[in-house]
């Protein structure tokens, strides 16, 4: 690895950061749809409806990067940060430039 394991923190933390930060903007539009009927259209609280079911299905995707920003967080702190859990091989710098997250060799993931 050409990055130190503090320098992998250091960037991996920041993946996690932004990924909050990204929650934190889109909280509003995962918020209920009010369907008042004098207020809103119908074509304007299905296009609510629409986006708001795109909200939630971004934070699920959030959701699930936390978790592998979390467990990659782990491996660091144990020391197996950068091989493959199928193997034990090391995972190619490159790949993990790529991806820091990165669970799997290129073989393995195959």
């Amino acid at each position: 690895m050409t990055e130190t394991p503090e320098q992998w923190r250091v960037r991996i933390e920041d993946l996690r950061e932004d990924l909050l930060a990204r929650s934190g903007i889109s909280a509003d539009a995962r918020k209920p749809v009010e369907l008042d009927q004098q207020s809103v259209g119908r074509l304007s609280r299905q296009d609510a409806l629409q986006q708001q079911a795109m909200a939630n299905a971004q934070e699920q995707l959030r959701k699930r990067e936390l978790k592998r920003i979390d467990q990659a967080l782990a491996r660091l702190q144990a020391g197996e940060f950068g091989y493959c859990l199928d193997c034990g091989e090391e995972i190619a710098p490159k790949r993990l430039a790529i991806d820091p997250l990165a669970e799997l060799c290129v073989d393995c993931k195959g």
